[in-house]
């Protein structure tokens, strides 16, 4: 496997990252928390309980929490909710830069994008517009090596699961993990169905360079049903 990436360790931000916690603060359309306010009283929570980073969706709250917390911020741009939906395109990883973001993630699926441009493509063209990052959420090994290949500075699992290429893991899909974080010359985040502490200590055993949690922390209408299921 060949990159053209910023070796892992040689990057100030990936360096910040590395064996930490990133809370993901989001919330689905609809719901009562979908607030960029929010999302970043949220964040400011989370790095006071030390999140070393903070992930991010939609230009307003990526923009609001760069203005008030001190990490690293992953920040994404979701459109719709199947097929290539996460910062789809060149446009939106251009627009969620400028925002803020020290790290953009996208699709980093080999599936077809909606602008017609591959993922080497926009990557190409993202390097020549900003200095920020680009994280290839991906959903299986083959994925994570093309990414790399075509020059994703780091990978996440977010996808795994979701794509239809493999079944969806109960917990974090560990094989994917272990076997990309001994393959890829580029750090790779363990994020998706981290529910508890000793899965993202098993993520990281698996030779990830830091976790990504989301529901488990910030979305209080899963966590109560997980405990109404559990009395019930």
């Amino acid at each position: 496997m060949t990159t053209t990436s910023t070796p892992p360790g040689t990057n100030t931000t990936l360096d910040r990252l590395r064996g930490g916690v990133i809370v993901s603060c989001q919330a689905y359309p609809g719901e009562p928390m979908r607030h960029p306010e929010t999302m970043a009283q949220i964040a400011l929570s989370a790095v006071s309980g030390g999140a070393t980073g903070i992930r991010a969706q939609g230009v307003a709250d990526v923009a609001l929490i760069v203005d008030r917390v001190e990490v690293p911020v992953i920040g994404l741009w979701k459109v719709g909710s199947d097929g290539v939906f996460i910062t789809p395109t060149l446009r939106h990883a251009l627009v969620i830069a400028g925002a803020g973001a020290s790290i953009v993630a996208v699709d980093g699926t080999r599936r077809p994008r909606p602008d017609g441009r591959t993922l080497g493509e926009t990557i190409s063209a993202f390097r020549q517009e900003t200095d920020a990052l680009l994280m290839a959420d991906v959903g299986s090994v083959d994925d994570g090596i093309a990414a790399v290949d075509a020059g994703a500075d780091c990978l996440s699992t977010t996808l795994c699961g979701y794509t239809g290429e493999r079944a969806k893991s109960i917990g974090p899909d560990l094989d994917v993990l272990s076997v990309l974080a001994d393959a890829a010359s580029v750090p790779v985040f363990a994020e998706g169905r981290i529910h508890t502490p000793e899965q993202g200590r098993a993520c990281m055993d698996a030779g990830a360079h830091a976790i990504v949690v989301g529901t488990a922390i910030t979305h209080p209408s899963t966590i109560t049903s997980w405990f109404r299921d559990a009395v019930r």
